[in-house]
């Protein structure tokens, strides 16, 4: 084995090629235990009910169904979807979220929505399931 001098700088890191570049690692940041997540109630739950929260141009109220629970929740998604077009559509929710006041209506949940750029996706489910279902 050639001998290490100490003294002579260490060789400059190989550049790191495009492809390498791309592949995502695992995350170093904001991670979380398997027991906080755990924490998370996220439940399957129907929309009853929406309507435009007024004086608030991207906010619906919507009364959900989980289990036999009834609720309301807030959600800043009036500019991807028509209240109407909500009803019936089995969506996920946050269902132990700490409760918050959004423009004066009250919200017990949240629901669950991917977006990139300016498209935003509901979660949603691939089959049937009933309202209540714990997800994870």
């Amino acid at each position: 084995f050639p001998r290490h001098d100490k003294r002579k700088p260490q060789a400059q890191e190989k550049p790191v090629s495009h492809e390498q570049a791309e592949k995502p690692g695992p995350p170093t940041e904001n991670v979380v235990s398997i027991d906080e997540f755990a924490r998370l109630q996220l439940r399957t739950a129907e929309v009853v009910a929406a309507d435009r929260v007024a004086g608030a141009d991207r906010l619906l109220k919507l009364e959900i169904a989980i289990g036999t629970e009834r609720r309301q929740i807030v959600a800043g998604i009036a500019a991807h979807y028509a209240p109407e077009d909500l009803v019936g559509k089995t969506i996920i929710v946050v269902a132990n979220l700490k409760p918050a006041t959004i423009r004066g209506v009250q919200s017990h949940g949240m629901l669950l929505a991917a977006s990139d750029g300016d498209t935003l996706r509901l979660v949603t489910l691939d089959g049937p399931l009933p309202s209540g279902a714990s997800i994870g």
